[in-house]
């Protein structure tokens, strides 16, 4: 029978627990600078590898990529690419890629906006980012519906909250905020609301000057000492197959120029714009990357570039596309062994295709997550909230998905072997048929000895049911309201709101910046 120091012992841990109510827990885990601890496991044998390598650097000799920007075609062209006039298309030779890869950092330094926030982008780190791009937001009360500022802003400060996610990132459209002036309310809500490494669209030359001034103003940086580091990042997409657009070529020329990050990522699914096996994609998407590679290194040696990979694949019967599935898994663990040929970090993705927060969207997400862990990404973007392949963003699954990207993070910390955590004593004190709940050795560890869940309710189902039956989707609504109404946004990032606006005015009395396509 438990006696009553039992009693409270599971009575201080169950009042310790993160419900619904968010109460807080005196277990402080670090989840801020995570390294991962698995082996990358191989889909290809190194053979392979260097024969995909291979055909991708024959891809860019023999059949080139089309390069839509002029600048960026003299660009490459003053290089020793090959350039045809009449079609636009580039072809790029073996030596140029090798120089491009040979003058790529292996490491970079990422500043935010806090020092404790800083990150450092190379093999074997791992960072996490909730969903990025959707036109819609969705959530159990409000509903499905366009993106709107309100709403990005308050996944800004779910972002900034939970510090399993490291970088923000374009989470959703700002539907409601004219094109012309959208980059500049995006711009200032991450900046006034967090301290966390912050995202610039590549949306042509004018609107990224902008959202730069408005870095280095929040920051306090000059033109030198914005350009001497990473202050923030973009993600550059090229149109498979084989086609670099002229807002994406541009962004690679600029952000390279200012020596701010670039995650050069192809979207190739399988099937439909790249070819069906995840060899063949692969093969397509490395070409594709290291196009963009080489273009942001002869612009500027040594810019910090973040290779890419987003493959996956298709529904054969309808053409929707596909996430969380073997292929998906299979093409990102393959991805990760060409990131380590190139020797640079990389950026995966996660996500679901799944229309709302259940089952399907759960282990589809969590597959592609173990896809990026074992595959040792070093950035996975749509780690949590993101549905319908990237056409919405859920408030509570961003919150549930929390709870998985936590539990991967605390399989990075060491786990304790020494004498005292193998607990000869505790056995010797306990009898035979006794139990440990208020042994010396529980009673010493018992509030920071386990995982403390988020969102997982771990009570009996009588206790579950008089707490209202609640699903773990329900719960999550409860944690993102009482998140939201709590949120207070770090005071360093608060105070450079002044600045911010006065320049927002003087730019949007000038009309603001068009994005180019």
């Amino acid at each position: 029978m438990v006696d009553d120091a039992a009693r409270d012992t599971r009575r201080e841990r169950r009042r310790g627990r993160m419900g619904e109510a968010g109460s807080e827990s005196s277990r402080k885990p670090n989840y801020r600078s995570l390294k991962n601890p698995f082996l990358p496991q191989p889909i290809f044998s190194d053979d392979q590898v260097a024969s995909i390598h291979d055909t991708a650097l024959r891809v860019l000799e023999e059949l080139g990529i089309k390069v839509l920007l002029p600048e960026a075609r003299e660009v490459l062209a003053r290089a020793g690419a090959l350039v045809d006039p009449n079609t636009d298309m580039v072809r790029i030779g073996r030596d140029m890629v090798a120089a491009a890869l040979a003058s790529a950092p292996r490491s970079i330094h990422a500043y935010a906006g806090a020092r404790a926030r800083d990150l450092s982008l190379e093999l074997g780190s791992m960072t996490f980012l909730a969903g990025s791009g959707a036109p819609n937001v969705t959530d159990l009360e409000r509903g499905r519906r366009p993106g709107t500022l309100v709403a990005f802003e308050e996944l800004i400060k779910l972002v900034q909250h939970f510090d399993v996610l490291h970088m923000l990132g374009p989470c959703i459209e700002p539907q409601d905020i004219d094109n012309r002036f959208r980059h500049y309310a995006v711009n200032r809500a991450q900046l006034t609301l967090s301290d966390k490494f912050p995202f610039v669209f590549a949306r042509g030359t004018p609107q990224v000057d902008d959202s730069f001034e408005m870095i280095r103003l929040a920051r306090g940086l000059s033109e030198d000492e914005f350009r001497s580091g990473a202050h923030c990042y973009t993600v550059i997409n090229t149109n498979s197959p084989r086609q670099l657009d002229i807002p994406m070529a541009q962004g690679i020329i600029d952000f390279a120029k200012a020596g701010q990050v670039l995650i050069i990522t192809p979207f190739c699914l399988a099937g439909a714009m790249a070819p069906i096996t995840v060899a063949g994609a692969l093969t397509l998407q490395h070409a594709e990357a290291l196009a963009g590679l080489t273009l942001a290194q002869i612009v500027r040696p040594g810019a910090p570039v973040v290779y890419g990979s987003f493959s996956s694949n298709v529904d054969m019967k309808s053409g929707a596309p596909a996430f969380g599935t073997p292929e998906h898994v299979k093409a990102t663990l393959g991805a990760g062994q060409l990131a380590r040929f190139t020797g640079l970090p990389w950026r995966s993705g996660g996500g679901s295709a799944a229309n709302v927060s259940d089952a399907q969207a759960a282990h589809e997400t969590q597959f592609a997550l173990w896809g990026s862990v074992l595959a040792g990404a070093t950035v996975c973007i749509h780690a949590a909230g993101w549905l319908e392949g990237g056409l919405s963003v859920s408030l509570e699954k961003l919150v549930t998905d929390i709870e998985a990207l936590q539990t991967v993070a605390e399989l990075c910390a060491a786990t304790p072997g020494d004498d005292d955590a193998i607990g000869f004593e505790a056995i010797a004190e306990v009898q035979p048929g006794g139990h440990f709940f208020s042994a010396g050795h529980t009673m010493a560890r018992y509030r920071t000895a386990f995982y403390e869940p988020l969102v997982a309710d771990w009570s009996n189902f009588g206790n579950w049911t008089q707490s209202g039956s609640k699903t773990a989707t329900e719960r999550a609504t409860g944690i993102w309201k009482r998140t939201l109404a709590d949120f207070t946004p770090p005071a360093a990032a608060a105070a450079t709101s002044g600045l911010l606006d006065a320049f927002i005015a003087r730019r949007t009395e000038e009309g603001g910046a068009a994005p180019v396509s």
